[in-house]
């Protein structure tokens, strides 16, 4: 796994927005992920996961201890991670922004632009119609090629972590809030977040002009919907592939020669 720092104090947070200063585009620098306590408005924020492309960099900024700081601390350059999340120009990679946008947007007044969601860029690439989302860990098992060793060690991380947050199994949720933060816990807020350029790499590589556009109106439709005040991001509904595709008869020339 990528090195990986843990980000509790202003200082050590100025250090990261310093090296985000100059980053390219395509691929995207950016990969995001949140963990929390009922991660929604109706909850909150423990960590920021952030993982940068060019220097192979995992950071787990400490919301829990930081708070608002979080987001309102300025680089070197003026500029705040807040900043860097609401530019249009600067590309974020995520999987699944909804609840995400609603918990960031609640809690710290923060409007997400420029994201490309993975989870509709897999849908993108479908040949065939499709009702239903694929979750992140079917993604990471079956469209990435893994070796027997790399399942292995990713599942065992996984069930780690789930063991100790998932109510069900008898964790809780406040195993994010625990500091220091627990080996397990650590690991598991890395490891997914550190999967996502290779799915994006996956995924953009299969997607056509067509289906690009569907799939940026589509996130840009999940960032407004997560920021209504009627916006609910529990319930099955959330495994339903969007309105956008429903019925939808593309050309099956601009889908290489398939239809959905």
């Amino acid at each position: 796994m990528a090195a990986t720092s843990f980000i509790d104090t202003k200082e050590a947070l100025i250090v990261v927005l310093d090296t985000l200063e100059v980053l390219p585009a395509n691929p995207p620098s950016l990969y995001i992920d949140l963990e929390g306590v009922n991660l929604s408005r109706h909850g909150s924020i423990s960590i920021f996961q952030l993982y940068v492309l060019p220097t192979k960099q995992t950071y787990l900024i400490d919301v829990r201890t930081l708070g608002s700081e979080a987001f309102t601390t300025p680089g070197s350059d003026g500029r705040t991670l807040k900043d860097i999340l609401e530019s249009e120009t600067t590309p974020k990679v995520i999987f699944d922004v909804r609840n995400d946008s609603d918990a960031l947007f609640s809690h710290f007044q923060i409007g997400l632009q420029g994201i490309q969601d993975l989870q509709l860029m897999e849908l993108g690439t479908s040949t065939a119609r499709r009702h239903y989302l694929k979750g992140l860990s079917r993604c990471i098992e079956g469209d990435l090629g893994l070796d027997e060793n790399e399942v292995a060690e990713w599942k065992r991380i996984k069930e780690s972590g789930i063991r100790l947050f998932a109510p069900g199994r008898g964790g809780s949720y406040e195993v994010f809030n625990v500091r220091p933060l627990s080996e397990e816990i650590r690991l598991y807020c890395s490891q997914d977040v550190q999967f996502l350029p290779r799915l994006w790499a996956c995924y953009d590589d299969k997607l056509v002009l067509q289906l690009r556009d569907s799939v940026e109106s589509a996130t840009r439709d999940r960032v407004v919907l997560s920021q209504t005040a009627d916006y609910d991001g529990n319930g099955k509904h959330m495994a339903l592939a969007p309105d956008i595709w429903s019925g939808c008869d593309l050309d099956t020339k601009a889908v290489g020669g398939d239809s959905w």
